[in-house]
């Protein structure tokens, strides 16, 4: 049987046709713009993430016996507000993840409401990028067309809706909305009335791996499909890419060092960071997870090469950082080019590069830079440490991980091995992966895990150098609080 993982991102709908085995018979990509009609705004068309979605399941499936292809699931940018008014039209474009415009709406709910308060609500507090300030800002600033929503979801499930007619979303991906009590999985009561809103605007909530529905009749009739193709509720990227690296089940662990960058530990139990530097979600294999994310990870390190150095040969310029300059640079780049959000929370910050001097290389900067991630990963797992979670291991993945250099780094900072996995194709295999066990395929997400993701590689760290990293650390750690009140007058 064959299965449809969707990849809803920002600038792209990348889909996926796997096997049970976990074979990957094709992958297709469909780009579609971003809006940024004000500074700080990101917006997108709904609408253009169906038609492209269509297209691209089109020419997915074109070379493929369509009897079978037996289920389809999401793993999507979460975040996002999606409305429609009662005839099921989408009343403006969607406000993304990245959109910084309820800075007033997150103050707000954070000091008046209050950070304690929120988290015995739903487990966290507020960001800009999450959907309740969104919801908020619309209220306000958009009264007219705030009074006609009828419905509100997140991104995948806009998708998830348009294909099978229903109503709904995922524990995992609603977790990030701060209208989700995470802990006892459903929709907080209390915030609904804060955000003006009633739970009957709201899609019913599942478990990621979920059977929603199936494929409706005009949809299956214009791709070919069976009527019978199951929809699942699909996850949150994160969650979604989570499954896809094997990191389900209870103290698992991956790190991902993609534009953005970030920790995420799987556990069968709820539990809360104190200081609000993780976000405590639902994951995609029915259970919880904690989670930190850097706002600048391999972008910091696109941005030193493309912008600052000039090339595209990455690896030629990491050839000359050998063994014996690990743990012994004098430079520390801080990597917070966007602002930083675990665990400082700070849009402020800003990245630099402290420790240079006349003796200082080209090749002292860069591996600051591969190094400055790794310490502010560091920094994401001690938060996690101090929640109680101890992983002592990880998968990695991302476009960073390619970097066998990097991944030595990453593995004698955080002084765990990391186990690269053989195939990695981030949310969408995660989304079949789900699709699977939606139809029955598999018993769990778990188990899907179990039987198709494996390891090509493990890097392990070196006792002496780790040791070395752990003494740069200490210093790395305290630069952040010394320069903090400075960025603010940046």
């Amino acid at each position: 049987m064959l299965y449809v993982g969707i990849d809803l991102g920002t600038s792209s709908v990348k889909q996926l046709l796997m096997a049970e085995d976990g074979t990957i018979k094709k992958i297709v990509t469909k780009e579609y713009p971003c809006s940024f009609p004000h500074p700080g705004w990101s917006e997108q068309d709904p609408v253009l993430w169906y038609e492209k979605t269509i297209e691209g399941l089109k020419e997915l499936i074109s070379e493929e016996d369509k009897a079978q292809v037996r289920g389809i699931g999401f793993g999507g940018q979460m975040h996002g507000l999606v409305t429609l008014d009662e005839n099921d039209e989408v009343i403006r474009p969607a406000i993304l993840w990245n959109d910084g415009r309820s800075t007033k709406e997150v103050a707000y709910l954070n000091e008046d409401i209050g950070k304690a308060r929120l988290t015995e609500l739903t487990g966290n507090i507020a960001f800009a990028g999450f959907t309740a300030p969104k919801i908020l800002w619309m209220k306000e600033n958009e009264p007219e067309l705030f009074a006609r929503i009828k419905k509100i979801m997140l991104p995948k499930d806009y998708l998830a809706y348009r294909l099978s007619g229903i109503f709904c979303t995922d524990y995992s991906d609603a977790s990030g909305m701060l209208l989700l009590d995470v802990k006892n999985k459903c929709y907080s009561k209390e915030m609904l009335e804060i955000c003006g809103i009633t739970e009957e605007m709201l899609p019913k909530l599942y478990e990621s791996y979920d059977k929603v529905g199936t494929l409706k009749s005009e949809i299956a009739a214009e791709l070919g499909l069976s009527e019978d193709v199951v929809i699942a509720a699909g996850a949150g990227d994160n969650a979604a890419a989570a499954i896809g690296t094997g990191v389900a089940g209870d103290g698992k662990c991956n790190i991902s060092l993609g534009t953005s960058g970030t920790l995420f530990i799987s556990s069968n139990e709820f539990g809360v960071d104190e200081k609000n530097a993780l976000h405590a979600f639902d994951h995609a294999d029915g259970h919880f997870h904690l989670m930190g994310c850097m706002l600048s990870a391999a972008s910091c390190n696109k941005w030193w090469m493309d912008e600052i150095v000039g090339t595209k040969d990455y690896a030629g310029e990491q050839s000359g950082i050998t063994d014996d300059k690990l743990g012994e640079n004098h430079v520390y780049f801080l990597p917070y080019l966007m602002g930083e959000r675990s665990p400082h929370n700070d849009p402020a910050a800003r990245g630099c590069f402290i420790g240079l001097s006349m003796d200082s290389t080209r090749e002292d900067m860069t591996q600051a830079v591969l190094e400055g991630v790794a310490f502010a990963t560091r920094d994401m797992m001690e938060a996690a440490k101090q929640a109680g979670a101890m992983p002592k291991r990880s998968f990695v993945c991302g476009g960073g991980a390619k970097s066998p250099l990097w991944k030595k780094i990453m593995s004698n900072v955080l002084n765990i091995p990391l186990d690269v996995p053989v195939c990695e194709e981030g949310p969408g295999m995660g989304g079949a992966m789900l699709a699977m066990v939606a139809d029955g395929a598999y018993a769990s997400a778990e188990a899907a895990a179990e039987a198709i993701v494996s390891v090509k590689e493990t890097v392990t760290p070196d006792p002496a150098l780790a040791e070395k990293y752990e003494k740069k650390y200490e210093t790395f750690k305290k630069l952040y609080p010394a320069l903090k009140e400075n960025f603010k007058t940046l």
